[in-house]
């Protein structure tokens, strides 16, 4: 793992970030790109360039973290109505850096935000199938 992203290198205070949170596992600061007003991303301090590399309890926490700033977001004067969660997890997920990265995006009416995709209702063969598939990597995983 190359721990030289530009995440780490907020991490490390190397670079500089609009903070707005930091404890010893993560660090949260305002997306520099971001997609609405008051878009904020949430780091674990430790490097990890995928869901796999990555601690659990680390990963339960962005989220909990991620809970706690959409609560702010909500109360503060972005004021917005919603919120989405974003993470990509590999190149074919839109992941452009690797080190992993929760999305706090703020959504009013009319933000201009949409996610897009095709609606598929598989047969329910296909989708028994599949949980079962799942099922049997959870099974090897533990």
């Amino acid at each position: 793992m190359d721990p030289y992203t530009i995440f780490g290198d907020i991490v490390a205070g190397r670079a500089p970030a609009s903070k707005v949170y930091e404890d010893d596992d993560v660090c949260a600061f305002m997306d520099i790109r971001p997609i609405t007003p008051g878009h904020l991303l949430v780091v674990p301090k430790i490097p990890a360039r995928s869901l796999a590399e990555l601690d659990p309890a680390v990963g339960g926490k962005l989220f909990a973290v991620g809970q706690r700033l959409a609560a702010a977001l909500r109360a503060s004067e972005v004021g917005c109505d919603g919120v989405n969660f974003f993470l990509a997890d590999g190149v074919v997920a839109g992941q452009e850096v690797f080190h992993v990265h929760l999305h706090v995006i703020p959504r009013t009416v009319d933000d201009g935000f949409r996610l897009q995709f095709r609606v598929r209702f598989p047969p329910r063969a296909d989708l028994d199938y599949l949980a079962g598939s799942i099922r049997g990597a959870l099974d090897r995983a533990d």
